[in-house]
């Protein structure tokens, strides 16, 4: 597997998972390898995140890249870390948790939406932000035009994407890739409709392939 940085920009989705009950881990997880979306961020928004993190880490570690999402502190870090996340993500940008990612040598992707704080979190030493909520905070036309101030930075707008509109963003040169959890929606999850994970992940891989011929 290439570094994490290059392999979420080759895969070019990021689907956000919410995860309530951790049996349910491997079959979200298998289900999005099986369409052709090899990366998960397993959101810390419910008490068994850690958990199903380590559960998809230590069984499909090697079939996926595996991270943590909505870590908004340095206790949420370290347990991401220690539960085998190979990257984190924040709704914003925290001193703590770069802190932690940096000791750990563990990829770091916190959000940010204006010009400041962006600037903050590049001063942190990340080059790759999450552009969160990207549909409240202006969409593809904020993206353009922060790519001149910004030449150095990969944005991963998340928040408003979905199938409809993925090509628009994943167009612009300055976005690695896209967050979403359309493809792993928790009505799905609770369904146990996994061909639809699998449908929904193909759709839009097809999508990002559509975009490197």
């Amino acid at each position: 597997m290439a570094n994490v940085a290059e392999f979420i920009s080759e895969v070019g989705i990021v689907p956000v998972v919410k995860l309530t009950d951790v049996a349910t881990t491997l079959p979200v997880m298998e289900a999005l390898i099986a369409g052709n979306v090899p990366v998960a961020e397993i959101t810390f928004r419910t008490d068994c995140a850690a958990e199903a993190i380590r559960v998809a880490a230590e069984n499909l570690g090697d079939k996926m890249l595996v991270g943590a999402g909505t870590v908004v502190d340095a206790r949420q870090a370290e347990a991401a870390v220690n539960s085998g996340a190979r990257f984190i993500v924040s709704p914003g940008y925290s001193e703590a948790v770069n802190g932690v990612c940096r000791a750990n040598g563990i990829l770091y992707v916190p959000g940010a939406v204006t010009p400041t704080e962006i600037m903050q979190a590049y001063a942190g030493g990340n080059r790759i932000i999450k552009f969160f909520p990207a549909s409240v905070y202006g969409g593809t036309a904020a993206l353009k035009a922060l790519g001149a101030p910004f030449g150095d930075i990969k944005f991963v707008p998340t928040g408003g994407v979905n199938a409809n509109n993925l090509k628009d963003f994943l167009s612009l040169s300055n976005v690695a890739a896209c967050g979403g959890s359309w493809m792993v929606a928790e009505s799905l999850i609770k369904a146990g409709d996994y061909a639809a994970v699998t449908n929904l992940s193909l759709e839009a891989s097809a999508i990002v392939n559509s975009l490197r011929k």
